[in-house]
């Protein structure tokens, strides 16, 4: 939502930092018609009737910059009144926005009834500043939040190896610092990084999804191994004793 697609050569389409995209030239529309219009294209792409859930897209200061404020307003008076409508008669179950940002999902369900948040990255291992005020509210306003990107965007899943990606960027040295010592935890506990830090995301009351990402079945058997993983109490008391992660965030029972 807030993305029209009109086919287009995919030889001339750049994808990045995507890999192999659906062959769409996409361009921007958060207005009250633009988001009818995206939910009638999208039940006729795949072919249903309704939608579960219908997401604002990138309505953050990562993808808009200097025009953030502009679009942001724009989203909640055009496409949300959209998504409010359409989840009144049914169309969708429920309406949110998916973000990179913390402070730009808090600003919206301040604003708005929305149902869910999609996160991208914001609440990981290395990262819980959504701690400070953002995840309170989700959960005093019963706002489920999707948390996406909780590798990182590949570090929390790889490791510290050259090149890791963090943020879709290779990690500076101080991020690939942090995830050694947390790797020396887990290598103490002989509990897999990628485990702990897909068991950590969805230990937070407010978030009961989590979007690995997964480009192959042997990657799909992956994560479902690393859920199923017995992590103690003790390790996630060692990653609080070395200050790895804060000690207000809340980790599974064993």
């Amino acid at each position: 939502m807030g993305r029209l697609l009109k086919p287009h050569k995919r030889s001339e389409i750049n994808f990045s930092p995507w890999v192999d995209g659906l062959p769409f030239e996409r361009s921007f529309d958060y207005s009250y018609d633009g988001a009818m219009r995206s939910i009638e294209d999208s039940l006729q792409r795949m072919g249903l009737e309704r939608i579960d859930i219908a997401l604002i897209h990138e309505i953050d200061e990562q993808t808009h910059s200097a025009r953030q404020p502009e679009v942001f307003k724009q989203a909640l008076s055009g496409a949300a009144k959209a998504l409010l409508r359409l989840r009144d008669e049914g169309v969708v179950k429920a309406i949110g926005i998916g973000v990179n940002e913390s402070p730009v999902a808090q600003a919206a369900i301040e604003q708005f009834d929305f149902d869910c948040i999609l996160l991208a990255g914001r609440y990981t291992l290395l990262e819980q500043d959504a701690l400070d005020r953002f995840l309170p509210l989700c959960e005093r306003q019963a706002v489920s939040v999707i948390l996406g990107g909780g590798f990182n965007s590949g570090i929390l899943a790889t490791g510290a190896v050259p090149n890791a990606k963090y943020n879709y960027a290779p990690a500076n040295e101080s991020v690939l610092e942090r995830v050694r010592q947390i790797e020396r935890v887990c290598q103490a506990f002989n509990i897999p990084l990628k485990a702990a830090a897909m068991q950590f995301i969805v230990a937070h009351p407010a978030i009961p999804a989590t979007i690995p990402g997964a480009r192959s079945i042997a990657q799909l058997e992956s994560n479902i191994e690393a859920f199923e993983t017995r992590i103690p109490d003790g390790f996630w008391n060692e990653l609080r004793r070395l200050r790895l992660i804060r000690e207000d965030a809340p980790t599974p029972k064993a």
